[in-house]
């Protein structure tokens, strides 16, 4: 079954539940600003295997790592990979979710801290897997945004709901249209035919939001819309804008802009139109850079690299602050060493293990 059958309310002794990492093609930094996004699901993710025990509480491994944990409900707080599961848990437990005792095996192949939202792939299959155990159900918008209060409350990055919605609806060969205004989901063809080709590049340099400007560009946003008088800045007008002081002007160009890059990312996509998509992500890039502020020197040369391959496009992706950069590649070009391609792919998915009921 994939995400969206979740919780026929079957009881189940054992699962196993996947939820893919992302790239956002274009759109930064506009989810919390009821803006618009274009992201994909990719191949790698994360795998949470989940078996309910006859005692204890929860006891997880994270086999990548060669740690565990273990705790009961409601459980006290964490660090680490140990906040996400602990996190995760207690949502679930407070939204009335029964959580048998149960055993988890954590296991990933999404790189941690390159902007590939390797925390929502976590929180999302751990969300799953034990909603399955629970013969329990969430509709995708709602489980995004507990997935969404585990980062805030219990890891403290405050993000929007991007990463989490990406990964439960992705669809192989599309990117989704999100309008956080009103968390509508509109696949869009992402066809990379002839030799195009979409590559990651690390820039060497780990992004850990909650310790980066992540927090501090969300609240510049906050004061903008008082400022402004108005919700979120999707409301703002770009004569009002202007008068911003700044660094908040800037902040709030850079989403009126991004915004419009989105759209017109859309409209290139279904005309088939890939240079122009390399002409945006060059775009959305100086923006990050030059308007939020959200680059670094690593970030700029691996951006560089990417071009000298041949890229008709290049930006980092994710929060910025380090992570990977995305590159866009035409036929003939060769990516440089250490580039993975990225391709859109299929959405977050529960499996029953056999002998469940």
């Amino acid at each position: 079954m994939d995400a969206r059958d979740v919780g026929r309310h079957v009881t189940v002794r054992e699962t196993r539940a996947f939820a893919p990492g992302r790239v956002n093609l274009i759109g930064e930094h506009t989810d919390y600003n009821h803006g618009l996004a274009l992201p994909f699901a990719i191949a790698e993710g994360v795998t949470v295997r989940a078996r309910a025990v006859d005692v204890g509480g929860i006891h997880a491994q994270a086999l990548d790592l060669g740690e565990e944990d273990a705790f009961a409900l409601p459980p006290p707080r964490a660090a680490g990979w140990r906040a996400f599961v602990r996190g995760v848990a207690a949502e679930l437990h407070g939204a009335g979710v029964a959580l048998p005792a149960v055993d988890l095996e954590i296991a990933g192949d999404v790189p941690r801290g390159a902007g590939l939202s390797s925390s929502a792939a976590l929180e999302v299959a751990l969300a799953l897997a034990l909603l399955a155990l629970g013969g329990a159900h969430m509709e995708e918008r709602e489980l995004a945004g507990l997935c969404a209060r585990v980062e805030g409350a219990w890891v403290g990055a405050h993000t929007g709901l991007l990463d989490q919605l990406a990964s439960l609806c992705g669809l192989e060969g599309h990117a989704l249209r999100i309008d956080f205004a009103d968390l509508s989901v509109l696949p869009v063809p992402l066809a990379l035919a002839g030799g195009w080709q979409l590559v990651t590049l690390d820039s060497g340099e780990p992004r850990m939001l909650a310790a980066s400007g992540y927090n501090a560009r969300r609240g510049e946003c906050a004061r903008a819309c008082e400022l402004l008088g108005v919700d979120s800045l999707r409301e703002a007008r770009t004569g009002d804008v202007a008068r911003l002081p700044e660094p908040l002007a800037r902040r709030a160009a850079h989403v009126l802009g991004e915004n419009t890059r989105v759209r017109e990312c859309v409209a290139a996509l279904r005309a088939g139109d890939l240079p122009q998509v390399g002409a945006l992500l060059d775009a959305s890039h100086a923006s990050l850079r030059d308007l939020y502020e959200c680059s670094t020197p690593a970030v700029e040369a691996t951006v560089e690299r990417l071009r000298a391959a041949g890229a008709v496009g290049a930006r980092m992706v994710g929060g910025g602050f380090g992570g990977h950069v995305l590159g866009l590649l035409p036929p003939g070009a060769s990516a440089p060493p250490g580039a993975r391609t990225v391709r859109p792919s299929g959405g977050a998915r529960v499996d029953a293990a056999p002998g469940s009921h």
